[in-house]
Parts: structure tokens; sequence; C-alpha cells
């Protein structure tokens, strides 16, 4: 039996769907999806072919109170990335205006405790701490409510981006570090900024963080081409930012065409690397 993990299977399917076998730099951003250490990832960047794969960055993890609950209720999303820098406090304020006091207070003692709290590096629950932070929405009916109307009110409104540094840990790791990000979208709410042009520089923030790593990844490895898969892809806006970068610097950029970058192209994903992996063991 073949194991092929979730956000492997994002490239794998658009590699495929391409024609191709890689390798490439393959980026994965959705929702959630169980990670090869145990975490949820959800904002994975490889170096990746049909037969292998190599996480190389990804987004810093979060804490992720109430697991999937946290979907619908991205005020708590941005409570996890609040214990990341308690001194950054005040910039999670207009996350959590109407939420009861009580039901805040559950989640900072499940936090502090690490109670159902799983860490997360996904790239959906940072759009709906953005979100959330900016005083869109705190609760959602459904998964992907917050993002779809983040996307909505950025529109085609030009924006310039916001600080998301990005770091290097040993050995070359590269991780993009939300906080500064989040902290920049509340000063500028503070100062008056309209709600669309902020949304508008959040997309184009994670677009050109996003173009930064690849770039570093490319420097390091001289690969050219960039998959692109998962389901934060179906965000139009993001999804053209961040392609015009690339290519303004000379990548191949692979998107989903016939098949959706959502979860809907995991199996064709996991079949295509499958079968290239049982080939590979025949030719030996």
């Amino acid at each position: 039996m073949l194991d092929v993990q979730h956000h492997v299977a994002h490239v794998g399917a658009v590699l495929a769907e391409h024609g191709r076998t890689g390798p490439v730099i393959g980026v994965a951003y959705d929702g959630t999806g169980y990670g090869d250490d145990g975490h949820v990832w959800g904002a994975e960047v490889f170096v990746a072919s049909l037969t292998a794969a190599r996480r190389v960055a990804q987004l810093r993890y979060a804490p992720l109170p109430g697991g999937d609950l946290a979907a619908r209720t991205p005020w708590r999303t941005a409570l996890g990335y609040r214990a990341l820098a308690p001194t950054d406090a005040p910039a999670f304020d207009a996350a959590f205006a109407g939420v009861p006091r009580h039901e805040r207070e559950v989640v900072e003692r499940q936090l502090a405790r690490g109670l159902n709290a799983p860490l997360a590096s996904s790239m959906g629950r940072l759009f709906d701490a953005a979100a959330a932070v900016l005083g869109i929405r705190q609760t959602a009916r459904y998964e992907g409510q917050a993002p779809m109307e983040l996307e909505a009110l950025a529109g085609q409104v030009p924006a310039e981006p916001l600080p998301f540094p990005i770091t290097e840990e040993a050995g070359g790791y590269l991780l993009m570090e939300p906080l500064p990000l989040l902290a920049a979208l509340d000063d500028r709410r503070r100062a008056g900024d309209p709600l669309p042009h902020l949304a508008a520089r959040f997309h184009e923030s994670v677009a050109a963080a996003t173009a930064g790593v690849v770039r570093r990844v490319a420097d390091r490895t001289g690969l050219v081409t960039v998959a692109l898969g998962g389901g934060v892809f179906q965000n139009a806006r993001l999804l053209s930012s961040l392609t015009r970068r690339l290519q303004a610097d000379g990548f191949e950029v692979l998107r989903p065409r016939r098949l959706s970058p959502n979860d809907g192209a995991i199996s064709f994903g996991q079949a295509a690397i499958a079968a290239a992996m049982l080939q590979a063991e025949r030719d030996g």
C-alpha cells in the first residue's frame, strides 16, 4: 500500500493534468490536511515530482483552537495567532467584537493548556484570521465564507503588499511569518484605510511573499516551473496576482485547468503519484 500525503497529491494532480512528471516547485495552499509531521498542513511549498517530494517552506505554525471548528469561527483562528505573540494582543481587538467574553476565555484556557488546539500552517485559516482582524467576519455559516468575502471586497482594487517576512531556519528551511502582516492590517484599519483596499493589500501580500519563497527555492535548485494547487487557489485575485508575479520572474506556471484546485482532484493526484512510483519500481 502506498501513502500519498494530501498536499503532495494537490501538486501531483496539477503535474499529471499537464502531462508532466517534474521536478517542480509545488505550492499547495488550502484549508487543512494531516501532515507528515503530525501537525495540520495547508500552506506548503515542495520540491516535487510524481515520485518524490520534499517540503522546503511553509507558513509558520499557529495553534488552531477547536480544530475544524475554527473554520466556522474565524475569531478562534485569530486567537490562535494572537497566542504566538501576546504583546501584539491589541492588533486582534476587532476579531473578537461581539464574541461573548466567557466564550473567549474558555478558548484562551484551551490554548494555554494545549487542549484540542493542533498546530496548523493553513493558508485558508490565515485568510479567516485576516477577515476577523479587519472586523469583516467573526463567525461563518460555512467553511470558506470569510475568505470569499475578503476576496469579494478586494475585487480588482489596486494595492501594494504589506510586510509578510520570510525567515530561514536551520538547513535553509523557509518560514512565512504571518504576525507582522496581521498587525499591519490592524494598524491600517485603525488609521482609517478602506476595507476594500486592506483586503486587496492582504491578497497582494500573500502573493508577494509566496513569489519570494519560490524565488529563493529556485535559486537553490535551478527549477523554473511552479505548480499551484489547493483550494485557496480558487481565489481568482490571489491566483492571478501570484501567476503574474511568477511569470514576470521568468517562471513557467502550471495551474489547474479542467480539474478543480480543491480536494476533488486529490484522488487523481494520488493515483498519478502511485502509478509513477510503481512504474519507477518496475524500471528498477
